[in-house]
């Protein structure tokens, strides 16, 4: 618990705006748009920011509760979204508030669990939530108003007095001090800090003044905690690794950045604070410039459209708060990379809920996200597909948006009246999509629907964000349903960062759908990677060629050729090899551990180590050269072949391949509710032996289940 009485903090008492030196900053993308913008140089945005935006009270674009145009039975603001939200409340309040324990914070440390911990926390800051949206219904209501002013009273003064915003497997208490609980004196600026400080802000400007007229003191304990908590750390230390000072810019900057820009535009609101104010909000920008600046030219997010909502999105939402509170003088709408992703997630479109993951993505994400988000982009940028795209999503007589996505979005979503006024749209579904930054090529027998086979392939390498060794992994959709597919990743615990990642199952390529090479599966590290990339799209083929060979730690060249071939409705898997020398051995030894074959692996695993790498991991195999596919759904055997019945009801597909191959097929049950809640209860590997080969032909396609579909 921290108090309000720290040195420094009082009302009145004046803060040094942070160092702004010409060589410390950083000017990319975003500083060549908006710096003309502002009419400065490269040294100058903070200074005319301090011109530029607007004043707190006007800065942040949803209206205070006061506004009865938009708050209150007969305001603007989406009714069924209130609603939904005021039953939610109104249940809230037969419960005790819930209260993280230290003992779920230790419990990281004891056995990696994260969820209980943060699933009290996450809940927690939505009753917040709904308890302010209550609020600022029934402001006009009485005692009835009064009674929800309390109840947000007490949210704000529970998460002030939490010990720390930090989410405790960020925390670096415990590297640092062999702490298994957080140190209030030395707060982490992470993921979940910048989340308690914008809910923090989000109720200050919905609520403030009503609070501080009936509970005096409450707005300044909100500010004191955000300096001590946020602006200090943010400004103080420079070396937090999700600044990305060296190059390496992850979804943790634009989410994080856009917090701390959104709090310093509302919390730091004193005169005396107004040059601090301008100094911050430029920093935070030159944050973010620094991921706007490493977004590819296509837009492309190498962890998957799963990630897109925290990453690219963030920085759309954050630079959309720099538009509005500079009367839209800065406008970054024009960077053609932003431009770009807008458009990526109905590039990743595969149908439904379905989308093409990557990395930790899942393939099937709650379709309660914040739509309006997007749909605010694609407005902003001009992208029709885009804007339908989400609008396919704003479903008549449902919520606008839920409080599920957070507080601000929620706030966003609901008093957004273009988006609380759309039509229901359809998705665009793109006949192809090739990304040429992360490798990644999309395409569909025919645009505009989800109907038939779907074909998505990757190149990239195995040192992606999020990494899974999947290096030349691809995916098969049927009517827009995955069938080969991707497993995702289960729920997080302190190893899925940890030095043991790719212990987990999920991150191995041997549960990809990519071959174990002589018992060898992929390795992990940027410089695993694809080669000899080539892609070609038509009318009739979409193709994908790559060579696999760099992917894993010593193998002899290994082509792989994908392709979606449209007039006979099938997708045909090529794969063509030199045996290596491991394959060559193990198969010569008959499974013994002959010298040649220890040798090879001792070679092999000398390499990895000199370059920072665990040896290599042994497929299941043990030897043998197989080609895997990961299956979803129900799986029937037949002779050279087997026919999966998709989830969801999609048309069955048919696999085969040459006759005298030996499959098996290898049950994984699933007992992980992130996984279980996407594939149901298993998924299922088909492993094809090709130890004795060279090559292989896979076909895919549809299985005819009725007279009419044979013909």
């Amino acid at each position: 618990m921290t108090t309000p009485t720290v040195p420094g903090s009082a009302a009145g008492a004046c803060h040094t705006p942070p160092d702004r030196s010409p060589e410390a900053s950083f000017h990319g993308a975003l500083s060549a748009v908006y710096l003309p913008q502002a009419g400065v140089g490269a040294a100058g945005l903070h200074a005319a920011l301090g011109t530029l935006l607007a004043s707190p009270d006007h800065a942040l674009p949803v209206a205070a509760s006061e506004d009865r145009d938009v708050w209150g039975p007969q305001g603007s603001a989406d009714p069924i979204a209130v609603r939904d939200v005021l039953a939610r409340a109104a249940a809230d309040r037969s419960t005790p508030w819930p209260v993280p324990l230290a003992t779920a914070a230790a419990r990281l440390h004891d056995d990696g669990d994260r969820e209980g911990w943060e699933s009290i926390v996450f809940e927690r800051q939505r009753r917040l939530a709904r308890a302010a949206i209550a609020a600022a219904h029934h402001a006009d209501d009485g005692e009835i108003g009064a009674q929800w002013l309390a109840d947000v009273l007490d949210g704000v003064w529970l998460i002030c007095e939490q010990s720390s915003w930090c989410w405790p497997a960020h925390d670096d208490a415990f590297r640092e001090r062999s702490s298994v609980l957080p140190t209030v004196t030395a707060p982490y600026l992470d993921l979940g800090a910048g989340e308690a400080v914008a809910l923090l802000t989000w109720v200050d400007q919905l609520l403030g003044e009503r609070l501080e007229a009936r509970y005096p003191g409450i707005r300044s304990r909100i500010r004191h905690e955000a300096r001590v908590r946020v602006f200090e750390p943010f400004t103080r230390r420079r070396d937090w690794h999700w600044l990305g000072l060296d190059g390496d810019v992850h979804n943790w900057n634009p989410w994080i950045h856009g917090n701390v820009l959104l709090a310093a535009l509302r919390l730091l609101d004193r005169p005396d604070e107004a040059d601090e104010r301008a100094a911050i909000v430029a920093l935070a920008i030159e944050g973010i410039d620094r991921y706007v600046s490493v977004l590819p030219a296509d837009g492309a997010i190498d962890e998957g459209y799963a990630y897109w909502w925290n990453g690219a999105c963030r920085a759309l939402e954050a630079l959309d708060l720099v538009r509005h509170a500079t009367g839209g003088v800065l406008d970054a709408s024009g960077i053609p990379a932003l431009r770009e992703t807008v458009a990526f997630p109905h590039r990743m479109h595969l149908g439904g809920d379905w989308y093409l993951n990557l990395a930790d993505g899942q393939a099937r994400v709650s379709a309660v996200q914040p739509w309006h988000a997007l749909h605010r982009a694609a407005r902003s940028v001009q992208d029709p597909d885009a804007a339908a795209h989400a609008a396919a999503h704003r479903i008549a007589g449902t919520p606008a948006a839920t409080e599920h996505e957070g507080f601000g979005r929620l706030l966003r979503g609901i008093t957004d009246p273009v988006w609380v006024d759309a039509a229901e749209a359809t998705s665009p579904f793109p006949r192809d999509v090739w990304l040429p930054s992360t490798e990644v090529l999309l395409a569909r027998e025919h645009g505009g629907t989800r109907r038939g086979l779907t074909l998505a392939v990757k190149g990239g390498h195995n040192g992606e964000h999020h990494n899974h060794n999947d290096v030349g992994s691809f995916v098969v959709a049927s009517d827009g349903v995955p069938v080969i597919v991707d497993a995702g990743r289960p729920t997080y615990t302190l190893q899925t960062f940890g030095p043991d990642r790719y212990d987990i199952w999920t991150m191995q390529s041997g549960w990809h759908n990519v071959p174990v090479i002589g018992g060898v599966e992929q390795s992990p590290g940027a410089g695993f990677a694809a080669s000899d990339v080539e892609v070609s799209l038509g009318d009739d083929v979409a193709a994908f060629a790559l060579d696999l060979a760099g992917a894993y730690p010593a193998a002899a060249p290994w082509q792989r050729s994908v392709r979606l071939e449209r007039p006979t409705r099938r997708v045909v898997i090529e794969e063509s090899w030199r045996p290596s020398v491991v394959d060559r051995a193990t198969h010569d030894a008959a499974g013994t551990s002959s010298p040649v074959v220890e040798r090879a692996r001792n070679e092999r695993d000398e390499t990895r180590r000199a370059d920072g790498h665990a040896p290599a991991r042994e497929g299941d195999g043990a030897g043998a050269t197989q080609v895997r596919m990961l299956l979803a759904g129900d799986v029937r055997q037949d002779a050279a072949s087997v026919v999966v019945t998709p989830l969801d009801g999609a048309a069955p597909v048919r696999m085969s391949w040459p006759e005298g191959i030996a499959a098996d097929l290898v049950v994984r049950e699933l007992d992980d509710p992130v996984l279980s809640s996407v594939w149901g209860t298993r998924l299922t590997r088909l492993d094809l032996d090709v130890t004795t080969r060279d090559s292989v032909t896979v076909t895919v396609e549809l299985e005819p289940t009725n007279p009419e579909d044979a013909r």
